[in-house]
């Protein structure tokens, strides 16, 4: 049977030459979806392999310059397998916290968010329990997990038990955001409701700050401005939402385009995509005190951009930002550094892209000083991963 490959393509500063490793899959199955994380020690990456007949999710461990053999975290039937809207992991110590989705019957966007976890030998802790307890058939879904402070995670999802529910004047609710806690044992606590009113398909992102849990998402108002918020988790109490910034963005639909957030000390940062006067821009905004105050945005794109942006600090003062834009006639892949007080990198580009779902959303994690990213391409009639390890002085 023939194989692709994963290519990892490893840039090194002493050294012009590239280098590769490789990962061998089954070529009856697309592979894409993948979702980049850290353990503060290691990059960890998971994915679907997908066909008509199954989906499997994938992990590996990025461990001495080399990808470690994928381990299967499920795999099943009637899973909603999307390019937006995809599975999320993280580890905690021992522990590996994973989410997948699955059709609850034939509606189109009917799926439930399922969990696992297992240890790092594939030893299963609890598999196959479901996330949210409403018993609806309903969209949920955009998922974000991080590790907490003791031993379990933090999870954020966006979810459509009141869609089902109608208006007095035949419209339907709007989706919410909600957030649980999973302990090592596979315990779902202290759920809630943080929004009641937000962006239907827009990913989700969540930290774990000294002072709690902080999530961003895109909200939806009453007049159909969708910009990003924050909500914050201090003394166990969750703050009221606000925006990030108010770029006044009206748009009657879901944009597709989630923003993301990474903590250093008592520093946040922010990367979103928006329209300004009919414009598009990438936007990063740093605060200095958790997210009580942000400073003014920045604009980190040069063309057009397409967003799908990620962020990850490289210390205390800078972030390493990815995202999408389109130069003349081609898509491009790029990273560029950004500093609290505003100084702006040139860009560096990564690869060239499919501007469409083909690319799926970037991601970026940082290791010692390593950028690491991973994203999707379709070649010869088949979805495959990309992932490429960057030194940061590259930048």
């Amino acid at each position: 049977m023939k194989n692709f490959y994963i290519i990892v393509l490893l840039i090194c500063s002493c050294a012009q030459n590239d280098s590769f490793s490789k990962l061998d899959f089954d070529n009856s199955f697309d592979n894409a979806q993948p979702y980049l994380s850290s353990d503060n020690l290691s990059a960890s990456i998971s994915w679907i392999s997908s066909n008509k007949d199954k989906a499997i999710l994938n992990f590996s461990h990025f461990i001495e310059n080399q990808w470690t053999d994928p381990m299967l975290l499920s795999s099943g039937k009637n899973w909603f397998v999307n390019w937006a809207d995809f599975p999320a992991h993280a580890i905690n110590d021992n522990l590996i916290l994973s989410s997948y989705l699955k059709k609850s019957d034939s509606g189109t966007y009917n799926y439930d968010i399922y969990l696992n976890l297992i240890d790092l030998n594939g030893n299963i802790v609890k598999e196959n329990f479901l996330l949210h307890n409403d018993g609806l058939k309903a969209e949920h879904g955009f998922v974000s997990i991080v590790s907490n402070e003791n031993t379990g995670f933090y999870v954020s999802w966006l979810d459509g038990r009141n869609t089902i529910v109608k208006h007095s004047d035949g419209s339907h609710k709007p989706m919410t955001i909600r957030f649980a806690e999973v302990t090592k044992d596979g315990d779902i606590i202290n759920e809630n409701e943080i929004d009641s009113e937000t962006c239907d398909c827009c990913q989700t992102s969540i930290i774990s700050s000294k002072e709690g849990p902080i999530i961003v998402y895109r909200d939806r108002s009453k007049d159909e401005i969708r910009d990003i918020y924050i909500a914050r988790n201090i003394n166990g109490v969750w703050t009221n939402p606000k925006p990030v910034f108010n770029d006044g963005w009206v748009i009657n639909g879901c944009p597709v385009n989630g923003p993301k957030v990474d903590v250093n000390l008592s520093n946040l940062a922010v990367a979103w995509f928006t329209v300004v006067d009919g414009k598009p821009y990438t936007r990063l905004a740093f605060s200095k005190n958790y997210g009580e105050t942000f400073d003014h945005p920045i604009n980190f794109n040069d063309n057009d951009a397409i967003g799908r942006v990620d962020v990850a600090f490289l210390d205390n003062k800078q972030v390493i930002v990815s995202y999408m834009e389109f130069d003349g006639d081609s898509a491009f892949l790029k990273v560029k550094k950004v500093s609290i007080d505003g100084k702006v990198s040139k860009p560096f580009i990564v690869s060239k892209i499919d501007a469409g779902r083909n690319t799926g959303v970037p991601q970026l994690e940082i290791i010692n000083n390593d950028v690491y990213l991973a994203w999707t391409t379709y070649e010869d009639e088949i979805n495959s991963l990309k992932t490429r390890k960057i030194k940061s002085n590259s930048i």
